[in-house]
């Protein structure tokens, strides 16, 4: 009983404790989106080109001809937590395009074990209730083409909302700006500033059910924790080049240098900032059937022996794509080399052109 109490401790302090900076805050928001991009390891930066690019570069939607839905599905740690993203675009006119999309990272049907003892020292099984925690981030897009041939400009505005059962709650915000550029021998440059003006969350945190959790696990010694939090700025550079063999068939190579202000366990870290590879391949063939894969997310991980040793995330994917629709599957950490998330990535797109 003690352990259950514990770990319902450790879910609240642990989400909602901040400091003015805090390194890993809405984490859930840097997971990503759509198997397509996640089976190349998220290296789409400059060749994003549909709704998903709301996620990856707001600039990319400049490239839909007509409106576009995606979804996509995943489950972590055994499938207790579910990772869910919707997603819809629309061209305004032929230099300007909207969208919006919503993800969902949550954890339901979580035991409420802090009530389960009663003022005499019962154990009543009755007492126990089920809370959820659950993320969500609501992102409005905005894309417009520049009077410079080939260059496209983006912006995203988020809305950050956080769930802790009836414990804690938080809201924030924050803005994304991107661009991509496309020369005349088909080579595609972008660059994409994430929480560019830092994203704030402020948190409410009921007192009451606070101090239950205190009792239910006395000798504790914890304190109220922060109520705000602010997420720091990321930027990711990206190059890409499409390829076409014999009409059929092409290849699309991609690389990604994504960068935290910050000092981490990246490949290359110093103390202003540390920077990520991304490297991601795409062979087509005739515009319909897509096989990816990708290498990402070096780390030098701290071994027992206090030595370090460089892990990174390989990916694979698969994809169909038939008269508007696509469907995208997505392994995003093969043989288990990273200790990252790891899971089986489902994603559909819809172009809204099929019902024409």
């Amino acid at each position: 009983m003690k352990s259950y109490i514990t770990a319902l401790f450790c879910v609240i302090t642990t989400s909602v404790l901040s400091q003015t900076v805090r390194k890993y805050s809405n984490e859930f928001m840097n997971i990503g989106v759509d198997a397509a991009a996640l089976g190349m390891s998220g290296a789409v930066t400059s060749h994003t080109a549909d709704v998903n690019s709301g996620y990856w570069n707001p600039a990319g939607l400049l490239q839909l001809e007509d409106n576009q839905m995606a979804l996509m599905h995943s489950s972590y740690f055994a499938n207790i937590a579910n990772y869910d993203y919707v997603a819809f675009a629309k061209p305004l006119d032929d230099r300007s395009v909207v969208g919006i999309s919503l993800i969902r990272f949550a954890v339901d049907d979580i035991l409420n074990t802090t009530q389960l003892i009663d003022e005499q020292g019962n154990i009543n099984y009755d007492r126990i209730s089920l809370f959820s925690t659950a993320d969500y981030g609501l992102t409005f897009s905005y894309a417009r083409a520049l009077p410079v041939q080939g260059l496209n400009f983006g912006a995203n505005a988020k809305v950050i909302r956080r769930v802790i059962g009836d414990f804690a709650s938080s809201w924030g915000f924050g803005l994304d700006f991107g661009m991509q550029f496309e020369t005349a021998n088909d080579w595609k440059f972008g660059v994409m500033a994430r929480d560019i003006t830092t994203t704030f969350n402020a948190w409410a945190i009921d007192k009451e059910a606070f101090k239950t959790v205190q009792d239910a696990v006395a000798g504790q010694n914890q304190e109220l924790p922060e109520t705000t939090e602010i997420t720091i700025p990321k930027l990711q550079i990206g190059i890409s080049k499409l390829v076409d063999f014999n009409y059929d068939y092409t290849l699309l190579t991609a690389f990604n240098l994504n960068v935290r202000f910050e000092e981490n366990n990246d490949i290359i870290s110093t103390s202003v900032a540390s920077v990520n590879p991304a490297l991601g391949f795409e062979f087509g063939y005739i515009d319909m059937v897509y096989l990816r894969a990708g290498v990402g997310n070096f780390q030098n991980e701290l071994q027992i022996d206090n030595a370090t040793q460089l892990s990174f995330q390989p990916s694979f994917g698969v994809g169909f794509k038939y008269s508007g629709i696509q469907i995208d599957y997505a392994f995003t950490d093969i043989g288990d080399q990273s200790v990252a998330l790891y899971s089986n990535v489902f994603s559909l797109k819809i172009d809204f052109s099929v019902f024409r």
